[in-house]
């Protein structure tokens, strides 16, 4: 035998050992192998089994919505209010979905379906079951207990889906401004809707699914518990007054943000109900009305801005103002020449045409809309309204819309221009997201001189002191103001006892921070008001507790020393009686 030979068997017998264990025919050894393999695939079948179940228990929404065409109710970002508090959020809810073409016995699963859900019709449940779809929802957002019994019925082909209900902690309050999402999560009207807007449905339609917390939560301008104690404030003076509807805003004039918002009737967003009701509205957005003689602080700043008149200006209201056939008269008439600061603290109608007339039509017409009263105001809420502007804009047009009557208007775009007469002149757009003074400069317009601001705040505290607007002079919050009261068109012809009242009021008039707003929709005169129902007298008074009321909460503590000097512009232009109070009188509406 050979080296080469001997070799090769010395590796057949160094091999054979080894492998011999492998291919050995023994029963013993067999047996073992066998059951080991054995256990290998029963562990194998208990993962795959618990897999499928627990797909089947747990379904992916976007599995789903891929599958079924169905909206799935997706995720939402938070809304909180400026200070952190929540508004609206998610919570996890389940939904009870059936795959038609898995049932076995149509009948039987209606029957059991509807025992331990009886909201749902069984007859157009039925209908749905007999369909030839791969997916139908049989209710959606059930009860834990509810969920529970439909599991223990343990039918083929019917599921339990996650899904995200949209809830609102505060009810009612803040309602218009954040309105509401549908079942399937998706945004209705207001901030809801606006969010959806930004991408958020982009995303969910494309499949999408995201959490709470993969979406960063939207801070509105909105104060909740200022919200709270103007909502709370308006409905008892809405009752009291019994009017129709009202409304009430406060705005921060230095950054256009919207502090808190009501509008009566409002409705609970966590349970909208039927909304083609007309009469739930955001009023402050959506109607449009003739503002009254809260217009008169804008063509007062007109006039003055000029300088075709000042403080010292002198206007005739004697008699009447005549033009044609139509008279213009004031309502609690003077018949005298007035001093420009009396035309605004007795609500001069006659005084104001006449310094419309002396601007002429076009240069009225170029104020207003330079002061975004002529155009649709745009908002983070897609709800807004087109202004009602004279097709024929005459003289007659300037004369009456110089003092409220005769261009309609939503009552936050005039707050918005006389936001603007009091923050120095910078006219912004309202917001209901939260921005700081620097940010809200970036945007703004200056639309009259820091001068004119300072002067309609000097005429605005004067009126609060000793004109129409004595009823929100609060102590200690040194509150400028100005009514207004204008007559409803009833039937194309105007109204003597059917009125829309506003009051808009500033505190403080000497470091303007926050502009409040009231109206109030045909409210009723009281034996209280001496039957009078004109703005000073429900408006007015509502707008006046208010400010009480919520002022320590914004922080404006009161101050009971008033400022030495309020209008330092107005006392180097040698206004001495700006800053000291005048002469008491003064009625207007």
């Amino acid at each position: 035998m050979t080296t080469a030979e001997t070799v090769t068997k010395a590796v057949k017998r160094g091999l054979r050992g080894p492998l011999d264990g492998l291919f050995t025919t023994s029963l013993g050894k067999t047996g073992a192998r066998m059951r080991l393999v054995a256990v290998g695939f029963c562990c194998l079948y208990v993962g795959i089994g618990a897999r499928l179940v627990a797909i089947g228990f747990k379904p992916d929404p976007t599995t789903m919505r891929r599958a079924s065409g169905e909206p799935i109710a997706a995720s939402r970002p938070d809304v909180l209010d400026r200070n952190g508090e929540i508004l609206a959020t998610d919570v996890k809810t389940m939904s009870v979905f059936a795959e038609p073409r898995r049932l076995i016995d149509k009948d039987e699963a209606t029957e059991l379906l509807t025992a331990v859900l009886p909201n749902v019709d069984s007859r157009e449940l039925r209908e749905r079951l007999a369909s030839r779809k791969g997916f139908v929802w049989v209710k959606r957002e059930v009860t834990p207990k509810q969920r529970d019994e439909v599991f223990h019925l343990g039918l083929p082909g019917v599921g339990l889906a996650p899904e995200n209900k949209r809830v609102y902690p505060n009810g009612p309050a803040a309602a218009h401004v954040l309105g509401y999402v549908n079942i399937d999560n998706a945004g209705i009207a207001g901030i809801e809707k606006y969010i959806d807007g930004q991408g958020l449905a982009d995303l969910h339609d494309a499949g999408f699914s995201l959490t709470p917390e993969e979406l960063k939560p939207i801070s509105l301008s909105i104060d909740i518990k200022a919200t709270h104690a103007i909502r709370d404030e308006l409905e008892k003076g809405v009752a009291h007054f019994k009017a129709k509807a009202g409304a009430a805003a406060i705005m921060d004039v230095n950054t256009g943000e919207i502090i808190a918002l009501a509008s009566l009737p409002d409705y609970d967003p966590n349970k909208p109900g039927d909304m083609r009701d007309p009469t739930i509205i955001n009023r402050m957005n959506v109607g449009v009305y003739e503002m009254g003689s809260t217009f008169k602080a804008l063509t007062i700043a007109m006039a003055l801005d000029s300088g075709k008149v000042n403080l010292n200006s002198r206007l005739d209201a004697r008699g009447t103002l005549n033009f044609g056939h139509f008279r213009i008269h004031d309502y609690h008439a003077t018949n005298r020449v007035l001093t420009l600061p009396e035309v605004f603290t007795h609500s001069s109608n006659i005084g104001t045409a006449r310094m419309a007339l002396g601007q002429g039509v076009e240069r009225h017409k170029a104020f207003l809309r330079k002061m975004g009263q002529l155009t649709r105001m745009r908002t983070e809420l897609p709800e807004s309204a087109e202004p009602i502007v004279p097709k024929n804009w005459g003289e007659l047009n300037t004369m009456t819309i110089a003092f409220g009557h005769g261009l309609a208007v939503a009552p936050l775009q005039a707050m918005m221009a006389v936001g603007a007469l009091m923050n120095g002149g910078y006219l912004m757009a309202p917001t209901f997201l939260k921005r700081n003074e620097e940010e809200a400069k970036k945007s703004a317009v200056q639309v009259i001189r820091p001068e004119t601001s300072e002067s309609m705040r000097y005429l605005m505290r004067l009126n609060a002191e000793i004109g129409s607007a004595r009823k929100v002079n609060v102590n200690g919050y040194f509150v400028g103001g100005k009514t207004g009261t204008a007559e409803k068109v009833i039937g194309g012809h105007y109204s003597k006892t059917r009125l829309f009242t506003t009051f808009m009021a500033v505190a403080p008039a000497d470091k303007p921070k926050y502009l409040f707003l009231t109206i109030m929709d045909e409210p009723q005169g009281l034996p209280e008001t001496g039957g009078y129902a004109t703005a000073a007298y429900n408006s007015g008074q509502v707008t006046g507790q208010i400010i009480e009321r919520v002022g320590p909460l914004l922080g404006l503590p009161p101050r009971f020393e008033l400022p030495t000097q309020p209008f330092p512009l107005l006392a180097k232009l040698g206004y001495g009686i700006a800053n000291s109070p005048a002469v008491p009188g003064g009625g207007g509406h």
